[in-house]
């Protein structure tokens, strides 16, 4: 749970922010998803839960998926949203990020920020006294995993006892999977080559929130080990934002982690592919995988609407309940 800055207390009635995964707890987690279901089966039935509401989204990498639905969340809720774009001139660079959440504040019931260092989204969560949403940065992507878990929910009417493997890069998506699969009772298993395997904090987190009886967590070398009996195989592109100059070096060492019909056919018959988007089809995945009938990729986006919604209800209004 990230607390306010020393300056003010918070004003919302809302105490929660979404910095990391962990900042839900499983019943908050299980309630949400409960919650994005209720609004995607009925949603003028939330037409004005925001109403009043204005939501900034601080954004310093490209969008498609995050913004529009973002956006489209709040206008569709009631609310208004203001973009803010920081391509340009990375947050904290003309002014301090202290001062920047204590400007947002006054003016925003809300802050979205989607940003390359982590310590951005922890700092304006320190200061601003609204709530602040992780919309990616280079620890965790906490509203695309909600979006994950609400997907297979719906293909497999339960989470608990489920097995996700994902398979690639150890990166920030990876991280949201393991916290937040560990918190709902699915089994993770993360395969990835040498030296890019998930932050070992991350880890040992999803160890701890799984308990000594609860579902398994792993990371490990071997892809067709990971997929094995999995319900969902998931994955990411080899290179993410910032590491572009990477590229070259990771097309070699992730060739092996390509997922194809042959290794997805080492999950189970029912299996589902999974991948956050946009895709570089024909590194990360096969065209033959992510177009096939087992795909839900563009299920998981339109997810992110639901999702979202549900989050911004329950962080920005009252009406987490019907």
């Amino acid at each position: 749970m990230s607390r306010p800055g020393p300056a003010r207390a918070r004003s919302v009635s809302s105490t929660c922010d979404l910095a990391l995964d962990t900042d839900l707890n499983r019943t908050d987690t299980e309630a949400l998803l409960m919650l994005a279901a209720r609004i995607r089966r009925s949603p003028a039935r939330y037409s004005k839960a925001l109403a009043g509401r204005v939501l900034a989204l601080l954004f310093e990498k490209p969008s498609l998926r995050t913004r529009v639905t973002f956006e489209v969340a709040m206008k569709t809720l009631g609310g208004e949203s203001v973009f803010i774009d920081c391509r340009g001139e990375p947050i904290g660079q003309r002014e301090a990020v202290a001062d920047v959440a204590r400007n947002l504040e006054r003016w925003v019931d809300g802050i979205a920020v989607r940003t390359f260092s982590h310590s951005i989204v922890e700092e304006l969560a320190r200061w601003a006294a609204v709530p602040v949403i992780n919309a990616l940065s280079d620890r965790a992507h906490p509203c695309q995993a909600l979006a994950d878990f609400l997907t297979l929910r719906d293909h497999f009417s339960r989470l608990k006892g489920l097995k996700l493997a994902f398979v690639g890069d150890g990166n920030n998506v990876a991280h949201s999977l393991l916290l937040t699969g560990a918190k709902l009772g699915v089994e993770i298993a993360v395969a990835t080559p040498k030296s890019y395997e998930p932050d070992a904090v991350i880890v040992a987190a999803a160890e701890e929130l799984a308990g000594p009886s609860g579902p398994k967590v792993r990371a490990i070398r071997d892809p067709e080990e990971a997929v094995a009996g999995a319900h969902a195989v998931y994955t990411d592109v080899w290179t993410s934002m910032g590491s572009e100059k990477e590229a070259d070096v990771r097309r070699k060492r992730f060739r092996p982690y390509q997922v194809t019909m042959k290794l997805l056919g080492k999950a189970r018959p029912d299996a589902v592919f999974m991948h956050c988007l946009p895709a570089h089809r024909g590194e990360e995945v096969d065209d033959a995988v992510i177009d096939c009938s087992r795909s839900v990729v563009f299920e998981q986006a339109e997810n992110r609407l639901h999702a979202q919604k549900a989050l911004l209800c329950m962080l920005l209004g009252n009406h987490s309940r019907p």
